[in-house]
């Protein structure tokens, strides 16, 4: 008689966990030269009360000399964030440059960067939202790491806001300093890492801050030149009124959204446009002065490169598992906020 043969199956056991994108290391650079609010006080009709009283800022870094762009002072971040990290250059895979000040049209500073580092097996590029770019670089250069593509990306937010200012506009000139920032992800799949995010734009904010020229719509010319068009543009009062709204608002939400209190909340790493639009922000997240993250007396508005900054000089204060929440606002309009736990420390 025939024997039946029963199949035995074993059952897979799956350990698979969710892979994210955590920082594994940041670094920051700002140029030497300090343009104070006392130096200001001569070049236009202002005085170091009226700035500070109003923004916060007391200076501002600026990057001076010959044929210095943007990808000299991110090439001095990133040198120092490998450094830090005990790396190569050759092990990074992607580099996203968030910016608003390129070296040039084009190539990408990313591909500029990458060549002046050594980074040959990387590819990149460039991406432009202004003051809220590097939480846009972030975002993006997570899901790079979440699919399991890529290994090390860096995420590089700065601008030579000087290159763009116009030095007799006080409405502009007051505001804007120079400085770059970067930082390094990696997979991981602790319980650490960018956990989530909320991106916003509008494009009718247009109106109220951008540059005239240099673009397709109006390449320059002699004209353009002449009317100081390459310069920001911003109507004050209507981007306050906006930003104060908005970015409050997106970091309340990624709160709530994820189910977090204002004693869940380790730090508060805001873009440093303005003192009072930073205050309302933690103030509608609950959060007391301690756990906002400040340095804009020192540097003033470097656009992408506040935020990463920020991450920089309170690196030492900063402890694994901390639920970091960052928020932004800028032109465009784009704001956004992004709740990270961070990946390393004591």
């Amino acid at each position: 008689m025939a024997s039946t043969l029963v199949p035995v199956f074993k059952a897979k056991i799956t350990t698979d966990m969710k892979t994210r994108a955590a920082i594994t290391a940041v670094n920051g650079y700002v140029p030497e030269f300090r343009l104070s609010n006392q130096v200001l006080e001569t070049m236009v009709e202002t005085s170091d009360e009226w700035i500070t009283e109003r923004t916060g800022i007391k200076e501002r870094r600026i990057l001076k000399g010959k044929d210095q762009g943007l990808s000299v002072m991110a090439a001095e971040a990133v040198n120092g964030l490998l450094r830090k990290r005990g790396i190569g250059a050759e092990e990074i895979d992607l580099m996203i440059v968030a910016t608003v000040t390129p070296d040039r049209v084009f190539p990408a500073t990313a591909n500029i960067i990458c060549d002046a580092i050594g980074a040959k097996n990387a590819w990149g590029f460039d991406l432009m939202a202004a003051c809220s770019g590097f939480l846009y670089a972030l975002t993006t250069g997570s899901q790079f790491i979440e699919s399991g593509s890529h290994k090390k990306v860096v995420i590089v937010g700065g601008d030579k806001m000087s290159s763009i200012i116009d030095y007799e506009d006080r409405t502009t000139c007051i505001i804007f300093g120079d400085g770059c920032g970067a930082v390094l992800l990696e997979p991981t799949t602790e319980d650490v890492g960018i956990m989530d995010s909320i991106l916003r734009s509008d494009g009718s904010g247009c109106q109220h801050l951008h540059q005239k020229a240099g673009g397709s719509m109006r390449p320059a010319s002699e004209r353009t030149v002449e009317r100081k068009e390459h310069y920001v543009y911003q109507e004050g009062k209507a981007v306050f009124k906006f930003a104060v709204t908005n970015m409050a608002d997106v970091s309340a939400e990624i709160m709530e959204k994820n189910g977090l209190s204002a004693d869940d909340v380790a730090w508060l790493v805001p873009h440093q446009a303005n003192k009072r639009i930073i205050d309302a922000t933690a103030n509608r997240m609950g959060l007391d002065d301690g756990k906002v993250m400040v340095n804009i007396e020192k540097y003033g508005n470097t656009t992408s490169g506040t935020i990463p900054l920020c991450l920089w000089e309170w690196e030492s204060r900063l402890k694994k598992g901390d639920n970091v929440i960052l928020s932004a606002f800028g032109g465009g309009f784009t704001w956004g906020a992004i709740w990270l736990k961070w990946a390393y420390g004591s």
